[in-house]
């Protein structure tokens, strides 16, 4: 696989509409009702602009930091996302490897069920993702298999009380094949914050993330009912169209959980600058899919592990640029807003 034809990780995806077939290449690349909150996630981002420092001798920068204890390569993990296997054959085990090729962490989509175990032989620091569905006893179980393969925290997925209503896929008759155990699954749509005590019971040794935060009031309901980090997403605008941009919501976030948890965010991730705009606004870390798919598609655990080293020598190459020796320099006042 040669580096010439993939300069940015946006190359991957034409490649990867040339093997997939319309119908699913249209299940990963769309989103909600007329796609605008997937396109907003993009444009958020042109809201800033960054601001370099000079003359701060920051040789090779180190892009590696911690989240909830584990030491990465590079503030950039994988984002959950589901049935992989559909864009190759290898599905999350492919996309564990090259996560771990790439030394970050990888967060596994509920929806993989029972590749719980497999997934961890990988060797990447994974996070399991979850879904609560009305068979509770379903959820459960995969939490504390999850804990005992060696899984690092319980990501709960907040921001789907039902399935959005995804236009692209109606027009082009995509559905599940039959027998993927997911689709016969029914998410549980009364959940309430109290819900989250249950959840922990399953794993109390884990660190418990609540995902698809996208206000204030919200993160601070999270951090009063016992979450160790938030995952600012409007779930790559998949579920609610006419959202807000991720990125948008990060500052008021931040500045509301006053430094009581770590605030990540997704969605519209697509270089190294998105990548030290989101750390200069206050995120730990950002997290990526559809590249992540695109790379999969192409190539495999190789593509991944590709789409993650293009991530990460951006990331590097702009905190030399702005005068960033390491993570923790990645500062507010290396970012305005754009005139």
């Amino acid at each position: 696989m040669g580096r010439g034809r993939f300069v940015t990780v946006d190359d991957y995806e034409p490649a990867a509409r040339e093997v997939l077939d319309d119908a699913t290449y249209g299940y990963f690349a769309g989103g909600a009702g007329d796609e605008r909150t997937i396109n907003a996630n993009r444009r958020t981002f042109d809201r800033w602009c960054l601001r370099p420092r000079v003359l701060r001798g920051v040789g090779s920068p180190d892009t590696s930091t911690e989240v909830l204890g584990t030491r990465i390569e590079n503030p950039v993990l994988v984002a959950p996302w589901a049935s992989q296997w559909l864009a190759h054959g290898d599905g999350e085990l492919g996309t564990a490897r090259g996560t771990a090729a790439a030394g970050t962490i990888m967060v596994v989509s509920s929806t993989v069920l029972d590749r719980v175990e497999e997934i961890a032989t990988a060797g990447a620091p994974l996070w399991w993702q979850v879904y609560v569905f009305t068979d509770r006893e379903v959820t459960a179980d995969h939490v504390r298999r999850a804990a005992a393969a060696g899984y690092r925290a319980i990501v709960l997925t907040v921001d789907v009380p039902v399935l959005g209503l995804r236009h692209r896929d109606a027009r082009t008759g995509f559905e599940l094949p039959v027998g993927a155990k997911a689709a016969e699954l029914v998410f549980d749509d009364a959940l309430t914050w109290d819900d989250l005590a249950w959840l922990r019971a399953q794993a109390p040794e884990l660190p418990l993330v609540v995902k698809g935060v996208m206000r204030e009031d919200d993160a601070l309901m999270a951090v009063e009912h016992g979450a160790d980090a938030i995952i600012v997403s409007n779930h790559g605008g998949r579920q609610l169209d006419a959202g807000e941009g991720g990125l948008d919501a990060v500052p008021p976030i931040v500045d509301a959980v006053a430094g009581r948890v770590p605030v990540l965010v997704d969605g519209g991730v697509r270089r190294g600058t998105d990548v030290v705009t989101a750390l200069a606004l206050g995120a730990s870390a950002v997290l990526v899919a559809r590249p992540i798919a695109w790379g999969l598609a192409v190539a495999g655990e190789e593509g991944v592990a590709d789409v993650l080293r293009i991530l990460r020598e951006e990331t590097a190459n702009v905190m030399a640029q702005c005068g960033a020796r390491t993570v923790a320099e990645i500062t507010p006042d290396l970012v305005a807003p754009a005139p």
